[in-house]
């Protein structure tokens, strides 16, 4: 059996586009700013760990809470837009305050990196692509995750303060479009039915 190493690409940029490690740069940027502490490999571990669970047992969950996948990715893409405003116009809206000055867990592993949108793209890839695919990507996903956490200060160097800020807009506001077209086309799909 041949590997589908164009399915892997494909699903590894769409993970790539709604993990979105480089654009939440300038918030992991402002978490060390503040003195917040992460540990790049338990982020990127516990994430994996956290959308690979989710992976094969997401739809069993969602249907345990009576909950369709339509209906998830429409709340998925109300957090994704809560973020992008917060991005976009400077707004704290999710508090940091997770205990013991650790942001590893919060808001870091969740809700920025395993986050609804992943989880909505997990569910979405798997009617595409092979689980073997979709778990690779996933993984390289994760690495790229660890090292942009690992070497944070190095890139912020290369970027610098001006660029980290250009990019937390930029993002900010391609992940409005990506939650607004999120949100419509499921809207529409529940709306219709």
């Amino acid at each position: 059996m041949e590997f589908d190493f164009k399915g892997l690409v494909s699903a590894f940029i769409v993970l790539f586009a709604i993990i979105d490690v480089t654009g939440s740069l300038p918030i992991f940027v402002d978490l060390k700013n503040k003195n917040k502490t992460f540990s790049p490999l338990k982020a990127s571990s516990l994430s994996f760990f956290i959308l690979l669970s989710f992976f094969f047992v997401g739809e069993g969950i969602l249907r345990l809470f009576s909950v369709d996948v339509t209906s998830f990715a429409v709340a998925g893409s109300l957090i994704i837009f809560v973020i992008a405003c917060e991005m976009t116009f400077g707004v704290e809206i999710f508090k940091m305050d997770s205990p013991g000055g650790s942001a590893t867990m919060i808001p870091i592993v969740f809700p920025l990196i395993a986050g609804p949108g992943a989880f909505t793209a997990l569910l979405s890839l798997k009617a595409e692509f092979s689980s073997i695919v979709i778990i690779i990507a996933l993984l390289l996903n994760m690495i790229i995750v660890y090292f942009v956490l690992q070497y944070i200060r190095i890139v912020e160097r290369l970027i610098g303060k001006g660029g980290v800020y250009m990019l937390r807009k930029f993002f900010g506001i391609i992940l409005l479009a990506i939650a607004v077209r999120l949100f419509m086309g499921n809207i529409t799909f529940l709306l219709g039915n």
